[in-house]
């Protein structure tokens, strides 16, 4: 018996091209006219001024908390259900984290639970786009006005999901300070490994591009005024990247044919499937769905039985509060975040990668019909 991926990228146009490209003349290592065009182009995209590349999401984060020089101490407010990349971010700056929960439709950070969460500490906060669904910005962007907040956006699983701000559709990527985004092998475009910080403000930019590339001197190379990491994304990522971004509108369409084609077949099980808030446009990342509490087995158990009629899924994220080494120094003793408690232990997503055929997608579903029966 085959198994059905969860996910595998689709690369239908011009990446071997491109990459054949670097190789024949050389620029295979951090700079070349790929990272040029990668970087302008994707900030084009979702409406930012500059674009700076980096070797993956998560030092993009990290490099957007550092260029915003928050002191030591500082607390940024992000949510318990996410990857674990958000937080190190946070703690890598020397910074402290503050948790919330999660909305229990769209999985995405709970307002209500940031407002109660806002304390004269605060500095920053990281709203998270979740499987796609944009946090409600139109809410979050005046909250953070009114308190002097920053806004450092993860949205590395949002690549073109949109977001109904004023009255005006935006793309997920415009809205922080600083914006980051992941080109890892599962997202919706990809480099294999990869991400990009996008700003508006030039002086953000030019510490994000020293900081990535070990704070060389201007004038002379091997003087150094500020610390800065190995963090360079190369030509030959950015040309896999020019080539998927030629083709993330065909991308972005089929992600919403198989999200349709999903919500017809499983229509009327105990499941909860994706839903979409009318302020957003979802880019449908990953196809999320969450046993109902008359499903008498959880997660686990359902991967179990999918697996064994050969579907591969994954599980829902384990909400940070819980998870073991953060408990083990001493962090989120006293927070509880239920819904995401709840949601971890009942969710999952099913195969959803760029390379699914019709055929999967039915094969897929006539499995889930067989467990939930």
């Amino acid at each position: 018996m085959s198994m059905i991926p969860v996910n595998e990228p689709l690369l239908p146009g011009r990446e071997l091209e491109y990459i054949a490209d670097c190789i024949a003349t050389g620029w295979i290592s951090s700079a070349g006219k790929y990272i040029d065009r990668f970087e302008k182009k994707w900030a084009v995209y979702c409406g930012r001024k500059f674009g700076v590349a980096v070797c993956n999401g998560t030092v993009a984060l990290e490099l957007a908390l550092s260029s915003l020089d928050i002191p030591a101490g500082g607390e940024v407010i992000l949510p318990s259900f996410t990857i674990v990349s958000c937080l190190e971010a946070v703690l890598r700056n020397n910074l402290i984290p503050v948790l919330v929960d999660c909305d229990p439709r769209t999985y995405c950070m709970d307002l209500a639970d940031v407002y109660r969460k806002i304390t004269p500490k605060t500095a920053a906060i990281m709203p998270v786009h979740i499987y796609g669904h944009p946090v409600n910005m139109a809410e979050l962007i005046p909250l953070t006005l009114e308190h002097h907040l920053i806004i450092v956006e993860d949205a590395a699983e949002a690549h073109g999901s949109e977001c109904l701000v004023d009255g005006v559709w935006r793309r997920c990527g415009s809205f922080g300070n600083v914006s980051t985004f992941s080109f890892y092998a599962n997202k919706n475009i990809t480099t294999g490994e990869g991400g990009m910080a996008l700003t508006d403000d030039p002086v953000i930019a030019a510490k994000l591009q020293a900081r990535r590339n070990l704070c060389f001197g201007a004038k002379e190379r091997f003087r150094h005024e500020d610390r800065g990491c190995n963090y360079r994304m190369t030509n030959l990522q950015a040309a896999m990247g020019c080539a998927q971004l030629e083709r993330i509108d065909q991308f972005l369409s089929r992600k919403v044919d198989m999200a349709s084609k999903y919500n017809l077949a499983l229509h009327g099980l105990p499941l909860q499937l994706p839903h979409v808030e009318p302020w957003a446009k979802t880019s449908v990342w990953m196809y999320a769905i969450m046993l109902e509490d008359s499903a008498t087995f959880d997660a686990v158990e359902f991967s179990r039985r999918l697996m064994d009629r050969g579907v591969q899924t994954r599980p829902f994220f384990m909400g940070m509060h819980e998870q073991p080494v953060y408990r083990n120094m001493g962090l989120f003793k006293d927070t509880h975040c239920p819904v995401t408690e709840h949601i971890y232990r009942r969710g999952l997503y099913l195969p959803s990668g760029q390379a699914i055929t019709n055929e999967q997608i039915e094969q897929v579903c006539d499995a889930v019909h067989q467990v939930l029966r």
